[in-house]
């Protein structure tokens, strides 16, 4: 759906010349191309410079009259290299695209005849979906799911049971729990949501070396299996300490770390609540190259917790006032930390997460069943790799 006026001017060296920069959207679009992705353009609005180039480049274009343009360069710049002075429907309107130039291929009246022309195009694609799962009638949780409201609030240091979400998310409320009984702060099973099979893993407090092992061995057999995997995320991180330390926990975390990026089935994370520090990669998060990756409104997302980096950057304050022979007020240290807790606050908003195209989008918790079901179905339509584990520390 196109409406794009170019580059921006003033910042054209932070969106023109480096690789990933404009220009890697046409390159895109010629490989999908390549690959069989069909791309069908619709034209809602001006299409300037290398803007021109996305319906020029897709298989199908359609245009809106007295409403979408397609030029390489706008009324202005024409006036400035040619003198030549052109209204922009003239220039690069419906009627001359349609009918003199060619660039486009179909002429809408208005957005919603557009629309309505994309389907038609959509429905003459000849595509057959080939799934690689099983697919079994969908069925209704047992649970509705604006309890989801009552049962998360929105205080992250309220303790809640991701079963009781599980539960107002797949079919029929049916989840498989796999080894329940062993490092039960991870929640692992099987389910399915609107018919497709999924593995859901979710998050019942901090991560133990057990429960590291635990999601290790679940994310195998998914791969295994072939089947899409579901992130419930609401973690404060693996868990910290002498004791843990020499059990192995940092060998442990890199197993699971190791899987959740090598493992090529779907992966679909929902951040329910905390994701902070090593437990984000754990659990997912974007550097892992989640399918698709949502949060709720009450989600936070941070390197660790405001209170716990204030209090961090406040020891090593206190530990170099002691190697001067100095002191940290109380009042000092309220002033230090005060600023800190802030910024973390305002930095791991979710709001401030998705401006930043950190994330697919802020979802209402209780259209996360309607969403993953989408996802699932989008996801499934690309064949699925086989995967390759690289080395676990044992």
């Amino acid at each position: 759906l196109v409406d794009s006026g170019g580059a921006n001017l003033p910042r054209q060296a932070e969106v023109f010349p480096d690789r990933d920069h404009f220009g890697r959207i046409f390159y895109n679009q010629a490989v999908m191309s390549s690959q069989g992705i069909p791309q069908i353009a619709v034209v809602m609005g001006s299409c300037t410079a290398g803007g021109a180039y996305v319906p020029a480049m897709a298989d199908e274009s359609i245009i809106v009259h007295k409403q979408g343009t397609i030029f390489l360069g706008g009324p202005p710049l024409v006036k400035a290299a040619t003198g030549e002075e052109v209204s922009a429907e003239d220039l690069g309107g419906a009627d001359l695209h349609c009918r003199k130039s060619g660039v486009t291929d179909h002429y809408a009246l208005d957005d919603n005849h557009a629309l309505h022309l994309a389907r038609k195009v959509v429905r003459s694609l000849n595509l057959r979906k080939k799934v690689d799962v099983t697919i079994e009638p969908s069925e209704e949780p047992l649970f509705p799911a604006d309890e989801i409201y009552g049962i998360v609030g929105d205080q992250l240091k309220r303790n809640f049971d991701v079963k009781e979400v599980i539960a107002r998310i797949v079919d029929g409320s049916k989840f498989d729990e796999f080894k329940a009984l062993y490092g039960d702060t991870l929640i692992t099973g099987f389910a399915r949501i609107f018919g497709y099979p999924v593995g859901i893993i979710g998050n019942n407090g901090v991560l133990f070396s057990e429960s590291a092992k635990k999601g290790t061995h679940f994310i195998q057999l998914c791969c295994q299996r072939n089947i899409p995997i579901v992130f419930l995320q609401n973690i404060t991180g693996f868990m910290v300490g002498r004791e843990y330390e020499a059990g192995g926990i940092a060998k442990d975390g890199a197993k699971m770390v190791t899987a959740v990026a090598c493992a090529s089935v779907p992966k679909i994370t929902v951040i329910i609540g905390g994701s902070y520090g090593a437990g984000n990669y754990g659990m997912c998060g974007r550097a892992y190259s989640p399918r698709f990756l949502y949060v709720w409104p009450n989600a936070r997302i941070s390197v660790m917790g405001g209170e716990q980096a204030a209090t961090v950057l406040a020891t090593i304050a206190k530990d170099r006032k002691a190697r001067e022979g100095k002191q940290l007020s109380e009042a000092d240290e309220a002033a230090l930390k005060e600023p800190i807790i802030r910024r973390f606050e305002e930095e791991g908003n979710p709001y401030y997460s998705s401006a930043r195209l950190w994330d697919d989008g802020i979802i209402d918790p209780a259209d996360t069943r309607l969403v993953l079901g989408l996802s699932l179905s989008a996801a499934l339509n690309a064949p699925t790799k086989k995967t390759e584990f690289g080395v676990f520390r044992m």
